[in-house]
């Protein structure tokens, strides 16, 4: 029997976020200071990404201390500078004898239609983000690097609708599952359960949801540049035994739950990005912890998009119902 958690429960991770309020940007950042194991899966056709291949499964590297999401398009990679010196503050890190080197990979998504596009996350912004999980920050919606997260972008930003970060979390005995996913995808929101559009393309004049796939079939003749601004980008945390190889897989299987909430996803503008971290504590079949690891990320988009409340003229999923 599977029940839903918190997050926090998964205590060898901490989560925190820091947020420019003004510039309508922000990063989230999950620790773990004991170091983990991980994997990634790119599978968006325009990423923005740090330190990933590093965890390809032949490379010397299996343990990461850190990883971040962030704001800002490929200038928040700057977010990682200030994790790093959070932890190597603390003497956390790869040991290299003459110093001690943090892994801390991370993924950005592409928010500047939103606030002011020149102000991006920084060193500093990640530095306390770090700071902030001390408290194990477990909010949903327009918070960290889903502030200035929209969807539904075929149209162009003036039918786009707010989205934000979402996580999900299930334990099954010992087992533990969770995902954080901040979601700023190209296509529409999908209740799986339903059927419904939670947020995607929206005729403000009408007050109508529109259907993005529809959409683009309409467009294909347009030569526009409304292919910018997307990406979905998270993590799977996990206290199954899993070494590197085994969490690229389970990685790669997860982005089966961006798959069941987006339409369209994984296309060639979104740089749709999941790790997968495990603190390596409890044995389990591993096409279990899969199969949650997906349902993880379908529930955690699907909090996503309800949670996030509108801002700077984007709608939200309850200022339509």
């Amino acid at each position: 029997m599977q029940n839903v958690i918190s997050i926090n429960q998964l205590n060898q991770f901490k989560i925190g976020h820091a947020e420019n309020d003004q510039a309508i940007t922000g990063c989230t950042v999950v620790l773990a200071e004991n170091g983990a194991k991980a994997g990634v899966s790119v599978r968006g056709g325009s990423p923005g990404t740090r330190e990933t291949d590093l965890l390809k499964s032949e490379n010397l590297v299996d343990i990461v201390h850190g990883v971040f999401f962030t704001g800002g398009s490929a200038f928040g990679l700057d977010v990682g500078t200030g994790v790093m010196r959070y932890l190597e503050e603390r003497k956390i890190g790869f040991d290299t004898q003459i110093a001690h080197i943090p892994i801390v990979p991370g993924a950005v998504l592409y928010d500047l239609i939103i606030g002011q596009s020149h102000i991006r996350p920084d060193a500093q912004l990640g530095y306390q983000a770090c700071l902030n999980a001390q408290e194990r920050d477990d909010r949903l919606g327009n918070v960290g690097a889903g502030l200035g997260a929209t969807v539904g972008k075929c149209l162009g930003p003036d039918y786009g609708m707010k989205a934000g970060l979402g996580h999900y979390a299930l334990q099954v005995g010992e087992l533990m599952v969770a995902a954080l996913i901040a979601v700023n995808c190209f296509g529409d929101i999908i209740d799986p359960k339903t059927g419904q559009i939670l947020a995607g393309v929206y005729d403000r004049g009408t007050k109508q949801l529109l259907n993005s796939e529809q959409m683009m079939l309409k467009q294909l003749e347009l030569n526009t540049n409304r292919f910018s601004g997307n990406t979905t980008i998270g993590t799977v945390l996990t206290n199954a035994k899993a070494n590197k190889a085994q969490l690229n897989k389970i990685a790669s299987i997860a982005h089966d739950g961006i798959a069941r909430t987006t339409r369209p996803s994984h296309t060639f503008i979104d740089g749709d990005t999941l790790f997968a971290l495990s603190c390596d504590q409890v044995e389990a079949d591993l096409n279990v912890v899969a199969m949650l690891a997906t349902t993880a990320v379908e529930q955690a988009i699907v909090s996503a998009a309800r949670t996030a409340k509108s801002l700077a003229g984007f709608p939200s999923h309850s200022e339509t119902q």
